[in-house]
């Protein structure tokens, strides 16, 4: 079967890595959609940025395919032949935000969600707060893949000049 872990990742964070593991060992292929519109930039990454990075730091996982999505995800789970949505799960706060989004997706094409409890070790962080930490010279590393933590670094030395 396969699945989508969909996601602005923005950066791609050990979490999201810990979730696209066990989604491979769990499902013949999977596919982590960045999503978002690529003419636009927002974040700190452009879309294809993101998904080098992601690339890169999968790169051991032959069943795993990284690919790009603006639209309805619904829309690009049918055009794909894709049975399965898999998000993860931090805190109950997630599950709150997540599951109107699974049930709506469900209700529109009879798609599942598979929510997986995010490691304990990483439950507390989010790309948006390692952005932050980064930007301000704090330590990343352990949180952000070491590709990912040398991005970061370079880009926030290229924006601050």
């Amino acid at each position: 079967m396969k699945a989508v872990c969909p996601g602005s990742f923005d950066p791609v964070t050990m979490g999201h890595l810990d979730i696209y593991r066990r989604a491979a060992a769990h499902f013949d292929e999977v596919v982590v959609l960045v999503t978002g519109n690529p003419s636009k930039k927002s974040g700190l990454f452009t879309i294809d940025e993101r998904m080098e990075l992601i690339r890169e730091v999968t790169s051991d996982l032959p069943n795993l395919r990284v690919d790009w999505w603006g639209g309805l995800l619904v829309d690009y789970t049918t055009e794909h032949g894709i049975h399965a949505l898999v998000k993860g799960l931090r805190t109950a706060l997630d599950y709150e935000y997540e599951l109107p989004m699974a049930q709506m997706n469900r209700r529109l094409t009879g798609i599942d969600t598979f929510f997986l409890l995010t490691d304990e070790k990483y439950g507390y962080i989010s790309s948006s707060l390692l952005k932050e930490v980064a930007k301000y010279g704090g330590d990343v590393h352990g949180l952000l893949p070491d590709a990912v933590v040398d991005a970061v670094k370079e880009k926030y030395r290229t924006i601050d000049g």
